[in-house]
C-alpha cells in the first residue's frame, strides 16, 4: 500500500454551535489539509470525536468526505469498537467503494488479553471488505497491543499495517525488526514521528496536520527520503504546537487552532470541553507568530 505511506490526517468532525456537524467547516478542513500536500484521509478517527456521533452521522461525514475529496487522496475509513460483533456487522454493511482501508482501534474499556485482541482482529479482518490497519493507543483503550501479537497478526494476508501510539521504542524496534517487508507501521504520535521514521516507520496518522499539513507533510516527506537534516527544523518549529494541542486533551486543541486560523470553530461534543482560556491565548499567539 504505497499510496499510504507519509502523512494521513486524523480529520477532526468540526460541529455548529448547536452540536449538528457543521460540513461547510468540514469542507473547509478537508481542502487546507489537500492543499497542504498530505498523502491521505483519515475520517472517524479518535479525532473525529467518533464516540459521540450516531450511525447516520457517520454514514453522512463518510459520504460527505467522498465527495469533496473527489478521488484526489486515499481515504481510509475509522470503524472499530469493543463489541466485536457489532463492528464486524458495521463491516458487512459498509460501502468499501471510494475507500483504500480500514483504521481499527484495539478494543477499549474491556481490557482484553493478547489472545483475545488477537482474536477481534482475526476476526474482523475475515469479514472486512477492505484491508485492516491496527491501531494501538493504550493511553486511550486501557490495554496495549504488544510487539508479539501484532506480529501474529501481520501474517493475516487482510492486515496491512498498525498505527502505534504506545510510545514504547523498544516495543516499536521490535514490530519493524521482524514484520513482513509489506507490513507497514505508522506513527500515532505526531511528536515523536521523526525518530519514529528513523527508526523504520513508513510515515504517520498525524492530529497537526490538520492544521498545519503543509509544514508537517513536508517533514514526514523529507524523513522518509531520509534528510533528517532539512527535516529537524520542522520538527523542532511544530513541536511546541505539537504539545499545546495535547495539553488538555484532543481534539480540543486542535480545533482552537484551527479556529484561529479560520478553518472552522472550536465546538465539542461532551463529554469533551473546550480548552482553558488560558490555553487558548496562548494558541491564539501561536498563530499569529507563525
Amino acid at each position: 500500500m504505497e499510496n499510504l505511506k507519509g502523512t494521513g490526517v486524523a480529520l477532526v468532525t468540526p460541529f455548529n454551535a448547536d452540536n449538528s456537524i457543521d460540513f461547510n467547516g468540514l469542507k473547509k478542513v478537508v481542502e487546507h489539509v489537500i492543499d497542504g500536500g498530505v498523502e491521505y484521509l483519515v475520517p472517524l478517527g479518535t479525532t473525529g470525536e467518533t464516540a459521540t456521533l450516531n450511525k447516520e452521522e457517520k454514514k453522512k461525514v463518510f459520504d460527505f468526505i467522498l465527495e469533496t475529496n473527489a478521488g484526489r487522496t486515499p481515504v481510509v475509513a475509522g470503524i472499530g469498537g469493543n463489541n466485536t460483533y457489532e463492528t464486524i456487522e458495521t463491516l458487512k454493511n459498509f460501502n468499501p467503494d471510494g475507500f483504500s482501508a480500514i483504521l481499527s482501534v484495539s478494543p477499549y474499556y474491556n481490557k482484553p488479553n493478547q489472545e483475545g485482541i488477537y482474536q477481534h482482529y482475526t476476526a474482523l479482518a475475515d469479514n472486512s471488505p477492505l484491508p485492516v490497519i491496527l491501531y494501538n493507543v493504550p493511553g486511550r483503550t486501557g490495554s496495549n497491543l504488544t510487539a508479539e501479537t501484532t506480529l501474529r497478526l501481520a501474517e493475516h494476508k487482510n492486515i496491512i499495517g498498525i498505527k502505534e501510539a504506545s510510545g514504547n521504542f523498544d516495543q516499536f524496534m521490535q514490530i519493524i525488526k521482524h514484520k513482513p517487508n509489506d507490513f507497514l507501521f505508522i506513527s500515532g504520535d505526531d511528536g515523536i514521528t521523526l525518530p519514529m521514521i528513523a527508526a523504520g516507520a513508513n510515515g504517520v496518522i498525524s492530529v497537526i496536520g490538520n492544521a498545519f499539513p503543509k509544514d508537517f507533510s513536508a517533514m514526514v516527506r523529507l524523513c522518509l527520503k531520509g534528510d533528517f537534516a532539512t527535516a529537524r527544523p520542522l520538527h523542532y518549529k511544530l513541536i511546541d504546537i505539537v504539545n499545546m494541542l495535547f495539553t488538555e486533551g484532543s481534539p480540543g486543541g486542535v480545533k482552537a487552532f484551527l479556529k484561529e486560523l479560520g478553518i472552522c470553530g472550536d465546538t465539542v461534543r461532551l463529554p469533551l470541553a473546550n480548552v482553558s482560556n488560558n490555553l487558548y491565548q496562548q494558541i491564539a499567539e501561536t498563530v499569529k507568530a507563525y
